[in-house]
């Protein structure tokens, strides 16, 4: 499907809501807000780097903003609520932003751990209070989760057990908008080959396609996933298709933390 039909198609299924993707520049982040632009949202993205902002931008089109920023910091945090807020409202949160890197047990450094907590939690929980005032009855959060959070996978401890954090927060934030008609849900990644691998991971590309052949002899589907894939169930999340679900934990990984 050509990229015109593909708008033709989806142009009103999220038509004249304004969305917020946090960690958008690449990757995951960025797959979303180019489908959640194509089908009818206005788009503002964030990034810690203004060069990938900016061929981000071009990439997703659909007048797509970028706003650079850091979510742990709080004066960054300001700066993008303070620009998005010109809108008057925030219909989706796509509270994507983080990082990781393997560090086995016993090489766990303070600066590290405080490091991808202070993004991967703290961010995340500081971006949805920030917002949440923006956000009124039909409007929906969606947190990126891991796989990794219940799988146990050697030296990335500290990483999962942020994502195992957020999913705890997603709970009980559940709880906490009861009545306000403001729905909240993670979704949870299995292995997804992104710029992160190489930037965040630090895997050269033979350990990258190594790591490809070992998913795919695991995975009950055979491969790992494509971006756009995590893209359409956040849209779905988001969307009033999904009017009736808030809490959950959405796992797109191909069966790998199913079977």
């Amino acid at each position: 499907m050509t990229s015109n039909a593909f708008d033709n198609l989806h142009a009103t299924k999220h038509a004249g809501k304004v969305a917020l993707v946090t960690g958008g520049s690449s990757g995951i982040g960025l797959a979303t807000a180019t489908r959640l632009a194509r089908e009818g949202a206005r788009v503002f993205i964030t990034g810690r780097r203004q060069a990938e902002l900016d061929t981000a931008v071009a990439a997703v089109g659909h007048g797509a903003l970028a706003i650079r920023g850091d979510i742990a910091s709080a004066a960054d945090l300001a700066h993008i609520v303070d620009i998005v807020s010109a809108t008057g409202r925030v219909d989706i949160l796509f509270a994507n932003a983080g990082g990781g890197e393997f560090v086995p047990l016993g090489s766990i450094s303070e600066a590290q751990f405080d490091k991808t907590f202070g993004v991967n939690v703290k961010g995340t929980l500081m971006t949805v209070q920030a917002v949440l005032p923006l956000m009124s009855a039909g409007g929906a959060i969606v947190i990126t989760g891991s796989a990794a959070s219940i799988k146990g996978t050697p030296a990335f401890g500290v990483y999962a057990a942020t994502k195992a954090a957020l999913r705890s927060f997603a709970r009980s934030f559940a709880s906490d908008l009861k009545g306000r008609g403001i729905r909240i849900n993670v979704v949870a990644p299995g292995v997804f080959v992104t710029p992160g691998y190489k930037t965040e991971l630090k895997m050269t590309d033979e350990q990258i396609e190594d790591f490809r052949r070992q998913v795919a002899e695991l995975a009950p589907l055979g491969r790992v996933g494509e971006v756009d894939e995590v893209a359409k169930a956040v849209s779905f999340l988001a969307s009033d298709d999904a009017s009736y679900i808030t809490g959950i934990e959405l796992f797109v990984d191909g069966g790998m933390a199913q079977v």
